[in-house]
């Protein structure tokens, strides 16, 4: 596993609501568990650091900026999702990886939720 891959999945799991599942052996992580807004792997070596996210924002400027970055596979590029892969031995851009990560959790987590953590506001 890539030693940047624990940091990213913590993060990830500290939004409201967050929860880790496995399908197809990747890491999805959810919101509310059921829409995931984020899937990680150890890429196409096992070994690595692959995410996908939804950028629904910074996604067009992500993709024009980041040699690393690519539209995401299986249709889901064309809806904003964005997918990055980092070997083991590279070093994955930690604090770029958590922006996107937030931006895909309010991308896909239920509007009031996105407005009470905006507001600092925790959640029940």
């Amino acid at each position: 596993m890539h030693k940047d891959l624990p940091e990213l999945i913590a993060y990830a799991l500290t939004l409201p609501e967050a929860s880790e599942h496995h399908p197809w052996g990747d890491i999805a992580i959810k919101v509310g568990g059921k829409k995931t807004f984020v899937f990680m792997s150890g890429g196409r070596s096992g070994t690595g650091c692959a995410i996908t996210a939804k950028l629904p924002e910074s996604g067009q400027a992500v993709l024009s900026v980041h040699e690393f970055a690519s539209p995401a596979g299986y249709g889901l590029g064309k809806s904003g999702w964005v997918y990055a892969c980092f070997e083991e031995g590279e070093d994955a851009p930690v604090e770029l990886l958590k922006g996107w990560i937030d931006e895909s959790w309010r991308a896909i987590a239920p509007k009031a939720l996105v407005k009470a953590f905006s507001a600092g506001v925790q959640p029940r």
